[in-house]
């Protein structure tokens, strides 16, 4: 009797633990009851009927890179679907540009699972599928690019991925979040035939930026030496209008002088004498003076008009004569 009650008691206690499944945060367990579905045990502490009901086991995939570069992968079974983001590491593959070049491209899938139901029901594979279907989209966006532009496009190429895909995998229930190319690689004659190419384009700039710093130089040579033109212009212009102004006002001064002896004189003859002769004779005087003044100048002659001078002279003793009497 005590040993058929030990056993009920284990028989309780199995089931019990049997029917009692707790599930971790962001996990899931789908339920099936006789083969169907039954639903979906989601965190915390949750009950099913022992041998009645059964977790439906989910496959997974992961890619494991050895030491030498090469991928493999583990698959493997478990009624525990992780719903965070997962990331796969594509094996590089080669895909044909629009323009025939045959490139190596390594890629990196970020996903997750938001429907677990979906996950397992509409898909038989889902690692496999995503991967396949990667690839063959990565080709086809590929192969709609040149060489060249797709080695400038990354951003674009990453954008219409995870649109194409996140589209495709809607009804498996999982979102992909981002795509990212982790190298694009050509063949190594088309990377010879671009190291050229960027070759040539430096020293093309190279060249040009020399030549417009030449260019520059010069312009700002010409432009120091047309500045300094006009300043020295400009100087000598000033120089010039100040040594005017100058001669100008010696002259004026000169003028004045004379005026204001001339006036001395004629006051002092007071309307007794003849000015007018008197000017022409100290003119012609001072004519003579200049023609004789020479140091090797051995001529001394009169001028044609020796009365005119003969009769100033006259006509000064005359005045002289009129102010004495």
């Amino acid at each position: 009797m005590a040993f058929f009650i030990l056993l009920v008691l284990i028989f309780v206690i199995a089931y019990l633990v049997m029917s009692i499944k707790i599930v971790n945060q962001k996990q899931e367990i789908i339920i099936e009851r006789l083969g169907k579905y039954h639903k979906t045990l989601t965190p915390g502490l949750n009950f099913i009927v022992p041998v009645i009901d059964a977790p439906r086991p989910f496959r997974s995939k992961k890619i494991v890179k050895t030491v030498t570069g090469e991928f493999y992968p583990i698959y493997s079974y478990t009624d525990r679907i992780d719903l965070r983001e997962s990331v796969y590491d594509f094996p590089r593959q080669n895909v044909i540009t629009k323009d025939n070049v045959t490139i190596s491209i390594n890629a990196l899938l970020y996903y997750m699972i938001v429907d677990a139901k979906s996950a397992v029901y509409e898909i038989e594979n889902l690692p496999e599928a995503i991967e396949k279907l990667t690839q063959t989209t990565l080709r086809n966006v590929i192969g709609e690019m040149d060489l060249d532009t797709t080695l400038v496009s990354r951003d674009n190429i990453n954008t219409k991925l995870r649109t194409i895909l996140d589209e495709a995998t809607n009804k498996w229930g999982v979102k992909v979040t981002r795509v990212e190319l982790q190298d694009i690689t050509p063949p190594r004659e088309i990377q010879n035939s671009m190291e050229k190419q960027m070759k040539a384009e430096r020293d093309k700039r190279a060249a040009i930026l020399e030549a417009e710093g030449l260019k520059q130089a010069r312009i700002l040579e010409a432009e120091g030496i047309k500045e300094s033109q006009i300043q020295q212009a400009q100087g000598e212009k000033e120089a010039a209008i100040l040594k005017a102004d100058g001669q100008k006002q010696a002259r004026i001064l000169e003028a004045n002088g004379e005026a204001e002896a001339i006036k001395n004189i004629i006051d002092a003859i007071a309307n007794k004498g003849q000015p007018d002769k008197y000017l022409i004779a100290m003119k012609y005087l001072e004519t003579l003076r200049d023609i004789t003044s020479g140091e090797n100048n051995k001529i001394v002659y009169m001028p044609y008009e020796a009365t005119g001078i003969l009769s100033s002279v006259d006509g000064i003793k005359e005045m002289f004569n009129g102010i004495t009497k």
